[in-house]
């Protein structure tokens, strides 16, 4: 009978999947060289996809042990969104947690800060407004629920939008920044350089930090575990891929229709690919198009299979 790979497998696997990065100069790091992909129609069939669907559609994935690639706007700049929050997070479990018990202290907030951020769909709760959530909770609620309050913690924790970038580039992301807060960052402009990515930059950074040696294993580990939970992906990147592979994966959305999704997911019996698809329409009030993430990895996964 077929199964999909436990979480503990996963978690299990990821030590040795670390083996596959390489150091770059002035001390980055990236994975296997890009290779082509099979199929040469593939572009094709995404440029078909983007138009049907009026948006500006951005695509990277890479099979970790054999450089395989599905590039495609793979190097154009994205709105940021939520999926900023995966850094975020790392970047906490990296540079506070460095005794093991920074994931653990209490952090009180104010009900203008809930009704600041947006959206708060954990931090929001009358219990936990009033008794304040630990950090370990508000990681836990960034990433599986997006929740802004959570994230805009963290962040005020960290030192502010500018963190993330320094975050970023410390680990040979040179191309992914953050400049504003939860929820102004997800204006998401046509042309705006601020608060942006690309799908090349932040495929290779999620597979740094769920994969390669950026975080110790113990971070890792729990870092993988938190995006195998998230609750907000249900119909972007785990609709399209097989449902035998496991996906650890953060969404994103904001004004213009944008509507991402990056992760790693794990194909069954085989190693990990790393998959981020990015888009953006041209009307501010356009709404998020689930739909064409699901259809774009969906093409991801029949590349790469």
């Amino acid at each position: 009978m077929n199964r999909r790979p436990g979480r503990r497998q996963i978690l299990g696997g990821i030590a040795a999947a670390a083996a596959t990065v390489t150091v770059l100069p002035g001390g980055g790091r990236a994975f296997a060289q890009e290779a082509p992909a099979p199929g040469g129609g593939l572009t094709d069939r995404l440029r078909t996809l983007e138009g049907a669907h009026s948006a500006r559609l951005g695509v990277f994935a890479q099979n970790i042990a054999t450089g395989r690639t599905v590039a495609y706007r793979a190097h154009e700049l994205f709105p940021l969104c939520s999926t900023f929050k995966t850094i975020a997070v790392a970047a906490v479990l990296r540079d506070l947690d460095r005794d093991g018990t920074y994931l653990a202290r209490r952090l009180q907030y104010t009900a203008k800060d809930v009704t600041d951020s947006g959206y708060a769909p954990i931090t929001g709760l009358p219990a936990n407004l009033e008794a304040g959530m630990t950090v370990e909770e508000l990681c836990a609620a960034a990433l599986q629920y997006s929740d802004n309050t959570a994230a805009n913690l963290l962040l005020r924790e960290l030192g502010g939008p500018e963190s993330i970038t320094r975050f970023c580039r410390s680990i040979g992301d040179r191309v992914t920044r953050l400049d504003r807060w939860e929820p102004a960052l997800n204006s998401a402009e046509p042309g705006r350089p601020t608060d942006t990515t690309s799908p090349h930059a932040l495929g290779l950074t999620y597979a740094r930090l769920t994969l390669g040696p950026t975080l110790g294993a113990r971070d890792r580990q729990q870092l993988t575990k938190w995006l195998l939970g998230n609750t907000t992906g249900a119909n972007r990147l785990r609709a399209g891929l097989p449902s035998t592979w496991t996906v650890a994966e953060k969404t994103g959305t904001g004004n213009y229709g944008t509507t991402n999704d990056a992760g790693v997911t794990w194909p069954r019996s085989r190693g990990p690919i790393a998959v981020t698809v990015l888009s953006t329409k041209h009307a501010a009030d356009a709404p998020a198009d689930e739909p064409l993430i699901a259809e774009a990895a969906r093409l991801v996964a029949t590349a790469l299979a």
